[in-house]
């Protein structure tokens, strides 16, 4: 697991495709460590990870945290809500002030896209994102991948189709950039106003039509309606929404018989896929969980390991 040079993840557009090749061959031996009676290992021993979470998370945040603990790293999670924001102190600040703890990783889910990159100026610890506005979240289209990896076989010359709220998703745009590493193709559909324009620029199909964008993809990565990111209305209403572009058991049947379905939670059962569809598709989504433990213990190592 040599090789690695990065000292940050910001962006999965940044990252080279065997890059993301020595993330999965780690992760799958991290995979195989959680699945031990001693779950830990001595990896990171020594070294010091802190979660600035300035967004509201569970399973990023969680995963994070048990992925550095059983790497024996010393974990320090900060949470916005009971911060020294609220006194209006600024972000840059919090990194300066936990910048005197001497840190080696920090892991920062922010809600501004274009802030990541200036924090890395204000501290020598290396910097992953886990999660910046609507910009990116590479760790979570990784595990996307990595599971879909371990599903298939392959993440070669596959048909992927992400479906929903695509305009404020940064797993779509993450998920796009990894997925076309590998020469596979990428379908986003979703009503024309949650459809950001410049998408035709990324080399992706769009479809407005559930029913023709499911037909021969290999896998469909449903995508939760984020009401709290809209101000506006962009659609008449959950209603019309659930009939267009919920994942329904007819339409489900439209697609390949060995396609499988996805979800970077949480989900909205009976909005995004239909409650009838849960015992055929929750073990896999729980394995997506399961995955990106092992995929965040990688992160963690190769960029906490990384030859300076």
């Amino acid at each position: 697991m040599s090789g690695w040079l990065k000292k940050h993840i910001i962006a999965l557009k940044d990252l080279e495709r065997r890059e993301i090749e020595l993330i999965f061959d780690a992760a799958q031996s991290f995979k195989e460590i959680s699945q031990r009676e001693v779950k830990k290992t001595p990896a990171l021993r020594g070294k010091t990870v802190i979660n600035l979470f300035f967004e509201n998370s569970t399973r990023t945040r969680v995963s994070f945290e048990l992925a550095a603990k059983r790497l024996s790293a010393d974990v320090l999670n900060f949470s916005s809500s009971t911060s020294s924001l609220a006194k209006g102190e600024s972000i840059i600040d919090i990194i300066k002030n936990l910048e005197s703890y001497h840190p080696d990783i920090f892991v920062i889910r922010i809600g501004s896209s274009a802030s990541l990159r200036t924090l890395t100026q204000y501290t020598k610890a290396s910097v992953i994102n886990a999660g910046d506005g609507k910009n990116e979240h590479p760790t979570q289209a990784l595990l996307d991948m990595f599971t879909v990896k371990k599903a298939r076989g392959t993440v070669e010359n596959l048909k992927i189709l992400i479906v929903g709220d695509i305009l404020h998703s940064r797993v779509a745009r993450s998920n796009i950039f990894g997925f076309q590493k590998f020469s596979s193709q990428v379908r986003v559909c979703g009503p024309s106003t949650l459809i950001p324009y410049e998408f035709d620029k990324l080399g992706v199909e769009i479809f407005y039509d559930l029913d023709k964008a499911i037909e021969d993809v290999d896998v469909i990565i449903m995508l939760r309606v984020q009401r709290e990111r809209q101000a506006l209305s962009f659609f008449p209403s959950l209603r019309e929404y659930v009939d267009k572009f919920s994942l329904s058991p007819e339409r489900l049947k439209r697609a390949k018989k060995d396609c499988i379905v996805m979800h970077p939670g949480p989900i909205n059962w009976d909005v995004e896929i239909s409650s009838s569809l849960k015992e055929q598709l929750h073990p896999l989504i729980l394995r997506q969980v399961e995955n990106g433990l092992a995929v965040r213990m990688a992160v963690l190592y190769l960029v906490g390991t990384r030859k300076k």
